[in-house]
């Protein structure tokens, strides 16, 4: 088995990240894991203020603060919001990236959430975790990196508020503690500060820090701790299938 301390968590915009697995990632970070983000859209139609290059300009620099709070080395793609397809272009990126950093474990959306952008970025991780390996698969990047060894751990987040397009309730499998890291994924998530108003107008959704926590609270109660963070295993043919957050993180994880 391959084993490195590399951990990627892969998100459609600057925040997704940090709604959704920033307390996992202290924890591994804490471990000893070195942790890297890559984010696959600029955010630049996160904003009813600013233009697309002052709302990309200030979402890189709140991403690159939340960043610094993990020690995390970021990359952010650059592709724009509402246009993440899923074409050869951009599976051959979000390839050479996993390639690039080389990781043991990854972190993405689901393969259903609330918006297409986040869905697609699922895809392209689950393409890229697979085509990593395999050396006949180029990328055309100008210095390509070597494949990977083998497939990595992947893990899928929950969807946002646990539910999926038509309001159901998601079933997820294995939930982490983070009830000692609430206060810490308050402060990552408030580096974001563009998103409160931006959030307000679209989504209808004030205290978006606020939502954090309910969202953290509910996964809590499905699972017993106070705050969780939950997730899906990726386990079909040719991934990883012991669950290796467990191993690592022993009764910080539930699995259901």
């Amino acid at each position: 088995m391959r084993a490195n301390n590399r951990v990627l968590a892969i998100g459609a915009h600057p925040d997704d990240i940090e709604f959704m697995c920033s307390g996992t990632l202290k924890l591994l970070r804490d471990k000893g894991y070195r942790i890297y983000m890559g984010i696959v859209a600029k955010g630049d139609c996160g904003s009813a203020e600013y233009s697309l290059e002052e709302t990309t300009r200030i979402r890189r620099v709140e991403a690159e603060e939340a960043a610094k709070m993990l020690d995390a080395e970021l990359n952010i793609l650059g592709e724009s919001d509402l246009r993440i397809f899923m074409d050869d272009r951009t599976k051959m990126k979000v390839t050479e990236f996993i390639r690039k950093v080389d990781p043991h474990i990854v972190f993405t959306h689901p393969r259903n959430d609330y918006m297409i952008d986040h869905e697609v970025t699922s895809m392209l991780v689950r393409h890229g975790c697979f085509a990593a390996p395999i050396p006949n698969y180029i990328t055309f990047d100008p210095d390509p990196a070597k494949p990977i060894e083998k497939i990595p751990y992947l893990y899928y987040f929950a969807p946002f508020d646990g539910m999926d397009i038509y309001g159901n309730t998601v079933p997820q499998s294995i939930y982490v503690n983070v009830s000692d890291l609430i206060d810490f994924k308050s402060k990552i998530l408030a580096c974001h500060k563009s998103q409160r108003n931006w959030l307000l107008k679209q989504h209808g959704m004030d205290m978006y820090i606020e939502n954090m926590k309910r969202m953290c609270r509910l996964f809590g109660q499905q699972s017993g701790f106070e705050y969780a963070e939950a997730f899906v295993q990726h386990r079909g043919n040719a991934y990883p299938a012991d669950n290796i957050l467990k191993g690592i993180l022993k009764d910080y994880v539930l699995e259901k």
